[in-house]
């Protein structure tokens, strides 16, 4: 059986693949959270924290507004880049090639940040799991990119 079918990359491989699915639902709340409110609840206690006072809601005009603004583009950011972690493991990763291995790590950047900027002033649990889940999947799945089960496989 080759490398890149053994049962052991196939299920990390599956994990990173659900892994990355729930980063683009993750923006998509936000977005619903940012039309409701003004804001994702999972913003409400980091405002709360740094502005001293809870966030006023759904205002026409003033500093809410332009955080409101804010939200919504934080979170189409957030989805451009989820989308595309998640083609890169649906199609390239899956398929062996080195540079998805690689170009697998850059979401660590969101992810990290998002744990050191917005989810340490709440129970931050569920923005570890990516910051954890995404080194120890990739990892597992380092010996079938560079290892001893290691097929260079050209991009197409």
């Amino acid at each position: 059986m080759p490398a890149a079918m053994r049962p052991w990359y196939r299920v990390t491989w599956l994990l990173l693949l659900i892994l990355a699915l729930f980063t683009v639902v993750f923006p998509l709340l936000d977005i619903a959270g940012t039309a409701r409110s003004g804001m994702p609840s999972d913003h409400t206690a980091a405002y709360r924290a740094l502005a001293g006072t809870g966030f006023p809601g759904i205002q026409p005009a003033g500093p809410t507004r332009y955080i409101r603004q804010l939200e919504y583009g934080y979170a189409l950011h957030e989805l451009t880049f989820a989308l595309l972690f998640a083609v890169i493991v649906a199609i390239p990763l899956r398929t062996g090639q080195r540079w998805a291995w690689l170009a697998c790590w850059l979401p660590l950047i969101a992810t990290i940040g998002y744990t050191v900027t917005l989810a340490r002033f709440r129970t931050p649990a569920y923005s570890l799991i990516p910051d954890v889940a995404i080194p120890v999947l990739l990892l597992a799945q380092a010996p079938r990119f560079w290892g001893r089960d290691a097929q260079v496989v050209p991009a197409r």
